[in-house]
């Protein structure tokens, strides 16, 4: 993987970390304005269901705006940050470790996709969760902890004077 000069530069990583913590938090205060448990982290189909089962119209309706609006922008933003941190902070391996936060994002999508249309009530693909949610959260995990691992060797670096 050969990243952008601009992705990988000191601004731009700051710029998607923001985006990111930004959106994190943004999470759970509509959730909580809209009563939702937001089926993301659900893998069982059935758990998901019957969460949805459980939602007033308002609250589906509700739900799948965030799906289709901030899910959305996560993934770009979280796998970017991830992606290009890795690259910078790791020069050797980070193209390659980078290949596991940008899969988070079309797995991520494809998990977004599948929520819309169960809770608009166009298709139950539903089942396809029990593989691309937890294959989500591995990738999201994987890229942040090569992120802040990349951050923690930055900042050592910063402070001690010492050359990667």
């Amino acid at each position: 993987m050969h990243a952008s000069p601009v992705l990988t530069r000191t601004s731009t990583l700051w710029w998607l970390f923001a985006a990111t913590v930004v959106i994190t938090a943004l999470f759970p205060i509509l959730a909580g304005a809209f009563d939702l448990t937001l089926i993301d982290g659900i893998s069982s189909p059935e758990a998901a269901r019957q969460v949805i089962a459980a939602f007033s119209a308002d609250q589906r309706v509700a739900h799948a705006w965030i799906t289709a609006t901030l899910d959305v922008a996560y993934p770009l933003a979280y796998g970017l940050f991830f992606a290009a941190s890795t690259v910078r902070f790791f020069p050797s391996a980070g193209r390659y470790l980078a290949w596991l936060p940008l899969l988070a994002i079309p797995v991520d999508l494809l998990e977004g996709m599948v929520q819309v249309l169960a809770l608009t009530g166009v298709v139950d693909w539903l089942a396809i969760k029990a593989f691309v949610t937890p294959l989500k959260t591995l990738l999201f995990f994987s890229g942040l902890v090569t992120t802040v691992a990349g951050w923690l060797k930055w900042g050592y670096l910063r402070i001690t004077g010492a050359r990667s």
